[in-house]
């Protein structure tokens, strides 16, 4: 008995083993399937981290900009392009670096307003001077005014 069991077991040890080509087949239509069902939700979470940072980026510009209003009784208008040295000091983008951001920002005056009385900050995103492949459809450009208005192009709730 025993020997029978040993003649099983050796021709069962020849046999090929590993996977079919329909089994193979079967395995990357499943992961197929499943990461055509992630990846717009992948994709809404990164434009979604974007949009929070470049508001992070607002907040902290606008606190810069009262800062300089409580020294020099004016805001300042910035953009990448500045040449003065006050408006240098200012970053134009929103991310850690030029590189790696998505929205470009620059300081403008009000509509109907000097820039001593009212600034608004404006981040557009993927423009030439940042990521050019970056963009918004759902809200745009997004702004935030030294009176405290905050808007947005797509002027949804979940923007701000």
């Amino acid at each position: 008995m025993r020997l029978l069991r040993n003649k099983c077991d050796a021709g069962i040890a020849t046999q090929w083993r590993g996977f079919t080509l329909i089994e193979v087949m079967v395995a990357m239509i499943i992961i197929a399937i499943l990461a055509a069902l992630t990846y717009p939700s992948y994709r809404h979470a990164v434009i979604k981290s974007r949009r929070a940072e470049a508001k992070a980026a607002l907040l902290q510009l606008m606190q810069q900009q009262e800062r300089y209003f409580s020294q020099s009784n004016s805001y300042i208008v910035f953009s990448a392009a500045a040449t003065q040295g006050d408006a240098k000091r200012f970053k134009w983008f929103s991310g850690n670096t030029v590189e790696g951001s998505a929205y470009e920002i620059d300081g403008i005056a009000c509509e109907g307003e000097t820039i001593q009385n009212c600034v608004k900050l404006r981040a557009k995103p993927g423009t030439a001077r940042v990521n050019v492949a970056f963009a918004d459809p759902e809200c745009g450009e997004l702004n935030l005014t030294s009176t405290g208005v905050k808007s947005a192009e797509g002027n949804l709730p979940q923007c701000w």
